[in-house]
């Protein structure tokens, strides 16, 4: 090889012109993009969707009839602050609303705590099957993710304990968790924070925390509230139906949320969004009628799918994992197949790394019971 040709430290060749095009910077194409669940069965078709932990009861008619309202007014930028619906959280959930902070779904707060808080050389945890958006939160912010086991697919405290170094700057937890539908009880919580390093930020993703009927369950309000180093994020696309409009919050210390909003975009939440949010954290009925309705279907479609010889983990979630025989052609990829045909749409969850399971939503009646008889058929049983 010639003088001209030799390669230098960054891997180029000696004289070897740039890139013809931009290059992002190391690191972001090796993060796999996020997958959500399908909307379609085959051939275009379908009937019942439950791929995405989505309400079956749709939207507060006093959502829809906030959204309406400010229609007349999209050529107006919203309030950068979302102090209104800051004050409505602040108001239904007994918050200071200096402390919280509104974002285009929890999704958007959990990647401005990795902006704010991780970059290169650092580290954050997150447990083995855990939502995907951290790993591509951490990556993208530079830093290295580090996975803990699970325990009997649980967060496991002592797993991520043994994995904090003086790299470490986040610790990730969603509780319930997503997809699995398992729960940490909140002294475990408690134990795990009290555990971290105070330059730690602890963040409890409590996506579906208003789904959950457990006496030793706690969103992680209170931590956040009293702790420096805690923040809580919750968001409006499950029990209160808005997914469409992209819509989450985070409460914790003035500090942390002080942090999150000198990189927050400075309308991040549209006016509908807003408005929509204000109204169904309000409508305390209509999230009454949503936790009945899971709390009735929930045993009987797990129950259901347990007569047929599935395995389901116990869920605290408006879903449930359904684990699927290691035999040939009956396997969870099979059952997706199968389902597919005939308009059901549930979620593959084999990038989560659970490749013989499928996530079922609870839907309504007419869905629940309509996948149930399927999936009957489909392991040939009468």
């Amino acid at each position: 090889m010639n003088e001209m040709s030799t390669v230098s430290e960054t891997g180029k060749t000696a004289g070897e012109m740039p890139s013809a095009r931009p290059q992002p910077k190391p690191g972001v194409l090796d993060i796999a993009p996020y997958v959500p669940g399908k909307s379609k069965g085959s051939h275009g078709k379908t009937i019942h969707k439950l791929s995405s932990n989505e309400t079956p009861l749709g939207t507060s008619a006093d959502a829809r009839a906030a959204i309406e309202a400010v229609a007349g007014a999209l050529e107006l930028y919203p309030d950068g602050a979302a102090t209104d619906l800051r004050a409505a959280i602040g108001d239904v959930y007994g918050l200071n609303p200096d402390r919280i902070i509104c974002g285009a779904g929890s999704d958007e707060v959990l990647s401005l705590i990795a902006y704010g808080y991780l970059g290169p050389g650092d580290e954050a945890i997150y447990s083995e099957h855990g939502f995907l958006v951290y790993d591509i939160a951490i990556r993208a912010a530079g830093a290295t993710p580090v996975i803990a086991p699970e325990k009997d697919l649980t967060t496991d405290v002592d797993a991520i304990l043994a994995r904090v170094t003086d790299r470490t700057k986040v610790v990730f937890i969603a509780n319930p968790n997503n997809p699995t539908g398992t729960y940490l009880p909140f002294e475990e919580v408690r134990r795990l924070h009290e555990g971290l390093p105070d330059h730690v930020l602890l963040v409890l993703d409590a996506a579906y925390a208003e789904y959950v009927r457990r006496n030793d369950y706690e969103s992680g309000l209170e931590l956040a509230a009293t702790s420096e180093n805690v923040i809580m994020t919750r968001t409006f696309s499950k029990i209160y139906g808005l997914a469409s409009l992209r819509l989450g919050w985070g409460f914790g210390p003035a500090h942390v949320i002080d942090a999150l909003n000198r990189i927050r975009g400075p309308f991040n939440v549209s006016a509908m969004a807003i408005a929509a949010g204000m109204a169904a954290v309000r409508d305390r009925a209509f999230v009454t009628r949503s936790v009945e309705h899971n709390e009735k279907w929930l045993p009987v479609v797990t129950g259901e799918l347990e007569k047929l010889g599935l395995k389901v983990t116990p869920s605290v979630g408006n879903f449930i994992l359904v684990h699927f025989p290691d035999a040939a052609g009956k396997r969870a990829p099979d059952a997706d197949a199968y389902l597919l045909e005939r308009g059901c749409v549930l979620r593959l969850v084999g990038n989560y790394g659970l490749p013989n399971a499928l996530r079922m939503s609870i839907g309504s009646e007419e869905a629940n019971r309509t996948v149930i008889a399927h999936l009957k058929d489909f392991l040939g049983q009468k």
